[in-house]
């Protein structure tokens, strides 16, 4: 197995492979179609009839209404059944072809005389037997049923209802095809209408409806099972009977069901036997109010040739359903959109290859991004995506306003999303872990803020420079080569005493800001003001070298030390640092194949020599005048020479750095610094006994480099004493040094 993996990481690579496995876990849950993945689907559709309802066109389907007007004049519901039987007497009079009630009557009628003295009390023996000896209601009912087509409403529950009524004959079902029953919705019993009612009417139809799991009906189930038997919907019903059939057919494959024929109307379904009811707004030209029928004031022409459906939209009576367009449509009104559907022709089909068109779709928009993501980056695939995912959404819309199809736009294009919306973010994470990478491996050489704008854009990592103004650091090791052989038995003692003493030195650059260059053996190359801005350049350089020494310091008593409790020979390290600030050129510089981000110029190389001249000056800090000019007021600076360095032809007038602004106020570095420039002057004048006078008293002095600097100078003027310099000297010292 790891094997496998292996080989899928190496043919696709990670980001692929991640993708791919993501696209094959939506594929699945796609299949499985849990309430979530469904819910999204449903309110695409509805979205879609909420743009464009199904356009209203007057059908023979009337609905007569028992709505709050006919509630207010013929009194609370239920209705003595003889006000019934007269709404069905004028319906066939006007010519109603078949009449479906959108009601149970469930219960005897308690207004009818033979059960009304049972709720009165009171009544004389004389007027109960009056009353008793009147015709029933229901029985009066089930006459005008007897003489029309009608087909009484019955309500699938779930819970178990004891009934010793007899078994309702079935309307006969021809089956085409396997046997549906699976595939439908079971009631194990039936809420039915009273007996005499139930053998009087012509047909029976169920007129329960499932809402979706939120609880609004987009499909109705035109056939179920209903205590064991196929029961037919009311609509479908009420088909079969205005139609004259004996009997309606359910088709069927193994898949499921197909679709119903009724009436010669072959009414396609889902496997579960459900249709997709397309709906209009609901309008009023459906409606004729209950009163208006009862009382025989309406219009004759609304009723003549027409499917009746009687049912209630009146709040109280509790029959209002959700739908995609009317959050409280009368149940009524449902059927007749039905009804509506089936004789226009105008339901809405999800096809038995919606599903699989659908992952087809989601696996090639997914499968074209996760190829292309890698090859054309982010941004043209995400626009390339959106020209594919607008044809998909625009197929699917097109589909639906021309020809009533409900394929899902929205899964596919949340698959490839998804897919690509992964790629991204490893993508980013993979960016993530290069920054790190290259904040790991450049934070021991580049100072932090360098580390951290090339962790933010590493194409900075390309050939090439700027001209800038900079300040460049070189420091060395005095003597390393003699201590180096000290160490020939011991390479590895030698490897850890220069990352005893090249850490601390590197941390003391860094903490000032400062870029490390490169390591040279154990000389250490910096710079500062790049790649970021350092308004303060040439004062974090100096701290820098000012940090230096105080390391090497700290270090050569840690080891003597050391030596002492080892019995060796203790050598002192010892450094020198030149400090230069001038134009350079800064940048990525190198081959394609290996670059170094570096500073080139003459003031680069002016450093260097200024670190050469240490040792023969013995300072330990020597400065050019550039930098001196910016950081006299803050250090303990002062003049040592002017000389001509190799490489240069125009002299350069160099400074010694002893200390911080403690050490320039002191007294004695304030006396020592006025007593050396008079040395200056007495040696550029050719002043020797004068000059060597001043040696004399500098020897003593308490700050080191200013006694060195007067041994350096009096053994100079004993050269010259003994070879005089040119009659046109004029002072500057030519040092012949790297």
């Amino acid at each position: 197995m790891k094997r496998f993996a292996k080989i899928l990481r190496s043919v696709f690579g990670v980001a692929r492979l991640s993708a791919v496995l993501l696209l094959i876990f939506f594929l699945t849950v796609r299949v499985w179609d849990p309430f979530l993945v469904e819910f999204v689907r449903l309110k695409t559709f509805d979205l879609y009839q909420i743009v464009k309802p199904r356009t209203f066109q007057k059908l023979p389907v009337v609905i007569v209404d028992i709505d709050e007007k006919s509630l207010a004049e013929l009194g609370q519901w239920p209705w003595p059944r003889s006000t019934i039987a007269t709404m069905l007497r004028n319906i066939a009079q006007a010519g109603g072809v078949a009449v479906a009630f959108d009601i149970v009557f469930a219960e005897p009628d308690r207004l009818s005389p033979d059960h009304y003295s049972e709720s009165v009390e009171g009544l004389s023996e004389t007027a109960v037997r009056e009353l008793a000896s009147l015709p029933s209601t229901d029985v009066m009912l089930s006459q005008v049923m007897g003489q029309m087509r009608v087909v009484v409403g019955q309500a699938g529950r779930v819970e178990i209802v004891e009934n010793d009524r007899q078994d309702q004959s079935q309307t006969p079902v021809a089956l085409l095809g396997p046997d549906p029953t699976a595939f439908m919705f079971d009631y194990p019993k039936l809420l039915r209408n009273i007996a005499v009612l139930e053998r009087a009417a012509t047909g029976r139809g169920l007129f329960s409806v499932n809402p979706d799991p939120d609880n609004i009906v987009r499909r109705a189930a035109l056939v179920a099972l209903a205590e064991g038997n196929i029961q037919p919907a009311l609509s479908i019903e009420l088909l079969r009977v205005a139609t004259g059939q004996n009997a309606f057919a359910v088709k069927s494959d193994e898949a499921g069901i197909k679709g119903v024929v009724v009436g010669g109307v072959d009414v396609p379904t889902d496997r579960n036997g459900r249709i997709w009811i397309h709906y209009t707004p609901s309008m009023p030209e459906r409606f004729i109010s209950a009163s208006d029928i009862a009382n025989g004031t309406f219009d004759v022409a609304r009723i003549q040739n027409h499917l009746v459906l009687i049912g209630p939209s009146a709040t109280g009576l509790l029959d209002l359903k959700a739908t995609p367009l009317d959050p409280a449509m009368a149940g009524v009104e449902v059927h007749s959109q039905i009804l509506e559907n089936i004789l226009s022709q105008s339901f809405l089909t999800r096809p038995n290859y919606a599903l699989g068109a659908e992952l087809v779709v989601a696996a090639v928009l997914a499968l074209l991004t996760i190829y292309l993501v890698p090859i054309l980056g982010a941004l043209p695939v995400f626009a390339f995506g959106f020209v594919l995912a607008a044809s998909w959404a625009a197929g699917s819309w097109y589909l639906f306003a021309s020809k009533n199809l409900l394929l899902d736009a929205g899964y596919p294009l949340l698959t490839s999303l998804s897919c690509f919306l992964l790629l991204v973010f490893i993508n980013y994470r993979r960016e993530e872990v290069q920054r790190q990478e290259i904040r790991s491996a450049f934070g021991q050489y580049l100072a932090p803020d360098y580390v951290e704008q090339i962790a933010k854009d590493p194409e900075s990592l390309a050939l090439g420079g700027e001209r800038r103004r900079m300040t460049i650091l070189f420091s060395d090791v005095r003597n390393f080569t003699r201590i180096s052989e000290s160490f020939a038995d011991n390479p590895q003692g030698l490897t850890s005493l220069m990352n005893r003493f090249l850490t601390p030195l590197s941390n003391a650059i860094m903490e000032q800001r400062g870029t490390i260059d490169k390591y040279m053996g154990d000389a250490i190359m910096a710079f500062w003001n790049a790649p970021l801005d350092d308004d303060q350049q040439e004062l974090h350089a100096c701290s820098a070298a000012l940090s230096i020494v105080r390391e090497m310091q700290a270090i050569n008593v840690d080891r003597k030390a050391e030596s002492d409790a080892d019995g060796t020979q203790f050598f002192a390290l010892n450094v020198g640092v030149g400090i230069n600030t001038g134009d350079c050129v800064v940048g990525n510089m190198g081959s394609e194949f290996r670059f170094d981000y570096s500073v080139l110029g003459d003031a680069v190389n002016l450093a260097s020599r200024l670190e050469g001249q240490t040792k023969g000056y013995g300072t330990t800090i020597i400065i050019g005048e550039e930098t001196a000019k910016k950081v006299r007021d803050e250090f303990a600076v002062f003049e040592i020479d002017v000389i001509r360095v190799k490489g240069k032809q125009e002299p350069e007038r160099i400074f010694c750095l002893c200390g911080d602004r403690e050490v320039a106020n002191s007294d004695e570095f304030l006396h020592c610094k006025m007593r050396f420039e008079v040395l200056l002057q007495a040696y550029r004048c050719l002043e020797w006994a004068k000059a060597v006078s001043i040696c004399s008293d500098l020897s003593e002095a308490k700050i080191p480099e200013f006694a060195n600097l007067a041994e350096t100078f009096q053994n100079r003027i004993e050269r010259f004493r003994a070879s005089p310099p040119p009659a046109n000297w004029d002072g500057v010292y030519s040092a012949e040094t790297k």
